[in-house]
């Protein structure tokens, strides 16, 4: 059984590290919402809120594309 917030511990080791440009990348081909979810929580734990305003803006933008409903697709 896999870990479920294995990806957001990851992406969260890696904002620790300084590496901010690989995190955003992360952020930005998340698998799911809840996943998106589980790191803006460990990352509000870990304190980081507020540090990285770009990291903090695509966390915020992709959840919202994520979160959103989809618009019809043709077949």
């Amino acid at each position: 059984m896999k870990k479920t917030n294995e990806w957001a511990s990851k992406v969260l080791a890696l904002l620790k590290s300084g590496n901010t440009d690989a995190a955003i990348a992360q952020i930005k081909v998340a698998p799911t919402v809840k996943d998106l979810q589980a790191l803006q929580t460990a990352v509000t734990l870990a304190k980081l809120n507020g540090r990285w305003r770009q990291v903090d803006e695509a966390l915020d933008d992709n959840l919202a594309l994520l979160s959103a409903p989809r618009l019809h697709r043709a077949p």
